[in-house]
């Protein structure tokens, strides 16, 4: 990762718009690269750099456009740089990546009803505790079914299937009106 030489300073009101859109869509844009690489340190990387990127391009940004799509084309871009990078990683085909983004597109929708992240903490509190332990286990803290199973003090079998009905409850929770 290269060091950022200089952000300019000059246009105070940019820099705080910027930073108010920065931090709206960092959460939505890190789940996008994180579904792009499978990584999450990566995933961070190439949302930084995106953030770097769009900063010092910013006045190329069309203020009829969505930021939200302009940002994870740019990632898009930095993922694809980082492929050609590192060979080790696969590369998504182009009707996986359509659907990616029409997903992304379909969280955007839900900006307006608290964001996807807030209906979904909203909904892992309405699902019962031993399935969003599961969820907070696997997902939140990371662990493998395994260390999560060990955390939870169930059988491994037994974390799938709570992830399951954890993962169905938060869909329906989703699809539907809060």
């Amino acid at each position: 990762m290269q060091a950022v030489e200089k952000i300019p300073t000059n246009q105070p009101a940019d820099r705080k718009a910027f930073s108010v859109l920065a931090k709206e869509h960092h959460r939505s844009l890190l789940a996008y690269a994180q579904a792009l690489t499978k990584e999450s340190h990566t995933s961070r990387d190439i949302v930084q750099d995106a953030f770097v990127v769009a900063w010092r391009n910013l006045e190329t940004f069309d203020v009829t456009r969505d930021f939200g799509s302009w940002m994870r084309g740019i990632v898009r871009n930095k993922w694809r740089e980082s492929l050609r990078k590192s060979a080790r990683q696969v590369a998504v085909d182009d009707d996986v990546l359509e659907c990616l983004e029409a997903d992304a597109r379909q969280w955007d929708g839900l900006r307006d009803q608290g964001g996807v992240f807030n209906r979904l903490e909203k909904c892992l509190k309405k699902l019962p505790e031993s399935l969003a332990e599961a969820v907070k286990a696997f997902y939140y803290d990371e662990l493998s079914g395994e260390e999560a199973a060990n955390v939870l003090h169930v059988q491994s079998a037994t974390l799938r299937k709570r992830l399951e009905r954890a993962r169905g409850g938060l869909r329906d929770c989703l699809s539907s009106k809060i």
